[in-house]
Parts: C-alpha cells; structure tokens; sequence
C-alpha cells in the first residue's frame, strides 16, 4: 500500500513480466473514485461528450508505461517530430525530464519504482528512440530493482502454490 491506497498487479504467467500495476483511487470521504494505471495501458475513456460537450484531444500526446525483465519503459505517442529535437536527462529531483529543442514539448517523468527503494535515475541508463510519432524511452533496471523484484516475485509465486 502507498499512502494507504489499494494496489493490483497483473502479471503474465508464461514469462512472470507485470503487465500492468493500478492503484485505487480514495475520495476525501474514503468513496472508490476510480484507479490510478502505474503501469500498462490507461482505462478506456468513458467520458459522456453529449453532457459536458467538451473532449480532450485526440492527437495530444499521452504516456503509457511498461515493464521488460531488465528495463522500464515509456511511449509518448502523438509526437512527430524527428529524434534530433528530443533529449531525454535525469535531474537531480528524481524525475526524468523530456523536452524539444523546438520548445514544442516539455514533460517531467517520475520514476516509482526507483523512489520506492530511495534511488534517483542514473543519466547511463537511459536511451531513446523514436518512430512512428512515437518516442520509447527505455532506463536500463540497476541491480537493486532487480533483486527487488526476484523477492517479489518470489513471494508471489510461492503464494500460489
């Protein structure tokens, strides 16, 4: 638990990769409102554009994440710029930061699971590509996610048995 929120893993049971990692969302007075995707694709959008006439739009671009056994993960889709205008840095508040030359784009990254075990993203880490008006930005994992996982997993395992 984070902050006292519920959370839920979905592993994939040929290869143990999680899939995807939720937490429950509590309101001011404990009410579900809903989950918080940490990891996997987003919910499909409900949004009843006939009550509120208003829709975000569709080519804005959004973040999904995932888990590799050896790396993170992240897609930023709807951006079309060239892989020359985009650097991707670690900063010294434990976040990854990704901006444009082109001041077309700007985004702060936080990592949870390298805060939940007090580490900070290391700059050797981190590579990029970009294709398909998409930019993957994928952080090697350091052995101390690593470990923390196999534990994890482990116990997990273990559990079902």
């Amino acid at each position: 638990m984070e902050d006292g929120r519920e959370m839920v893993e979905e592993y994939h049971l040929e290869t143990n990769v999680l899939l995807r990692r939720a937490w429950k969302r509590m309101g001011k007075f404990g009410q579900n409102t809903g989950w918080d995707i940490e990891i996997g694709d987003p919910e499909p959008r409900q949004d009843n554009i006939e009550v509120c006439g208003i829709q975000e739009s569709t080519s804005a671009p959004f973040i999904t994440r995932r888990i590799t056994k050896t790396s993170l993960e992240w897609r930023i889709r709807n951006l079309p710029y060239p892989q020359n205008v985009y650097s991707v840095t670690t900063e010294d508040d434990g976040a990854i930061t990704v901006r444009t030359s082109n001041k077309k784009y700007f985004k702060k990254i936080r990592v949870p699971d390298l805060e939940r075990i007090g580490l900070k993203p290391e700059q050797d880490r981190i590579s990029f590509t970009h294709q398909y008006n998409t930019l993957i930005i994928t952080y090697k994992k350091p052995p101390a996610l690593l470990e923390l996982e196999r534990k994890v997993l482990n116990e997990i395992l273990i559990s079902t048995d």
